[in-house]
């Protein structure tokens, strides 16, 4: 996860979704066509490490032939697959977070542009039940770094009646990343009065996330989820989330659903 990004990511985000070819996140030969569209406000923290909170929008997009539409984790990067085989999958992966200044964060430390990240994702689902998906992604603007998450989701379901999931999340990113939003370098140590500091690579944060979809009627649902990281190695002990951040970083968001199609 995926740390969101503000209002501004938004129409990005949905004109990702929407460019996605009509075919692309479809499942199955047979059947009537089914569109499902998620969308509503959620609450993040405005960048990592942080200790205050921005509203931005909770978007999901899918598209399915079969009786129920495949499991998506409420959390997981925007993309779909475009390869499947069995119970494997392969896709593209963006994410987005939002620019950080020093008049945001409270100290004269370096500003972090919005970040834009591109990757790929597989996953794999062990049971019916139990998904494991791993993820990388490389920030194209902002902080320049790598970024990765390995994730695994217990899911539990009535056909598309109600939906439940819930599963650990490991974040990790590599030094570049951290020296973005944690490190203090000499320069900065000088004028923020914080202590100077470089990070190295490695896991960031360790967590949770859980998700519950219900339908309301033949078209209209609800869905809710929240998701619990702790920053943990490097990340945890910088000075800048120790001083001006903080290691919890709770996100949660609700929406409403709507599905096209179908009888």
């Amino acid at each position: 996860m995926t740390h969101r990004s503000k209002f501004s990511a938004l129409l990005i985000t949905m004109l990702a979704l929407f460019a996605v070819p009509a075919n692309a996140q479809e499942t199955g030969e047979g059947g009537e066509k089914r569109t499902r569209l998620i969308l509503g406000p959620q609450l993040a923290p405005s960048w990592p490490g942080a200790d205050k909170f921005s509203v931005g929008p909770y978007v999901d997009f899918s598209r399915t032939r079969d009786d129920e539409f495949v499991f998506e984790a409420p959390d997981e990067s925007l993309g779909s697959p475009l390869i499947r085989s069995g119970k494997f999958a392969f896709g593209p992966a963006v994410g987005f977070i939002g620019k950080r200044k020093a008049t945001d964060i409270g100290a004269d430390l370096p500003k972090v542009g919005f970040s834009v990240e591109a990757g790929a994702f597989t996953q794999v689902h062990l049971t019916p039940a139990l998904r494991l998906r791993v993820e990388g992604r490389k920030a194209l603007s902002g902080h320049k770094g790598w970024v990765g998450e390995v994730t695994a989701d217990y899911v539990a379901r009535q056909g598309d009646d109600w939906l439940f999931s819930i599963g650990p999340r490991v974040t990790l990113g590599d030094a570049k990343y951290h020296r973005a939003y944690f490190g203090v370098t000499p320069a900065a140590a000088a004028t923020s009065g914080l202590a100077a500091y470089d990070p190295g690579g490695g896991i960031q944060s360790v967590g949770v996330t859980a998700g519950y979809h219900r339908m309301l009627g033949k078209r209209w649902g609800i869905a809710v989820y929240g998701r619990y990281d702790r920053l943990v190695g490097d990340a945890a002990d910088s000075p800048v989330t120790r001083e001006l951040g903080s290691r919890s970083q709770p996100s949660g968001g609700i929406a409403l659903s709507y599905t096209f199609g179908g009888r």
